[in-house]
């Protein structure tokens, strides 16, 4: 048997909406990475990226469990001595609430330029509207 191996264009993307509302951000965001990877198909290949797109709705109805709204913590760096940034889940999510599935899933993604390239294909909304139906998404149950 010959092993197959995926080329950049002989797999076809698809797109998929996901609907975010009252979902756990953990659970939510390993399914997206998942898809955003391609790891849901058969010809899953890890050195070429033949994933499909993906669409998140009702962001800001996003839950997470526990006490993590006010003890998570995301850091961010300025550059500058002494300009470590520190703020919690709350304050992010009402400055920003689809940087935080953002940042969740990009936090599973493969560091480098590959998994940049399949972190653009993450598209995500605050509600549930989009202007993404000329590609005729399908919607997932999660």
């Amino acid at each position: 048997m010959k092993t197959f191996v995926a080329k950049k264009n002989s797999i076809p993307k698809k797109w998929y909406i996901i609907d975010a509302k009252g979902k756990i951000l953990g659970r939510i965001s390993t399914k997206i990475a998942s898809i955003l990877r391609g790891k849901n198909k058969p010809e899953y290949t890890p050195n070429i990226d033949v994933g499909d797109y993906v669409i998140v709705l009702n962001a800001k109805y996003i839950k997470v469990t526990g006490r993590k709204e006010q003890k998570k913590k995301y850091y961010r760096y300025t550059g500058y001595v002494g300009g470590l940034k520190k703020s919690t889940f709350s304050e992010v999510f009402k400055k920003n609430c689809k940087k935080i599935i953002y940042l969740s899933v990009r936090g599973m993604m493969p560091k480098g330029p590959l998994g940049r390239k399949m972190l653009k294909k993450l598209k995500i909304y605050e509600f549930n509207v989009h202007k993404h139906t000329a590609q005729k998404p399908k919607v997932l149950k999660i």
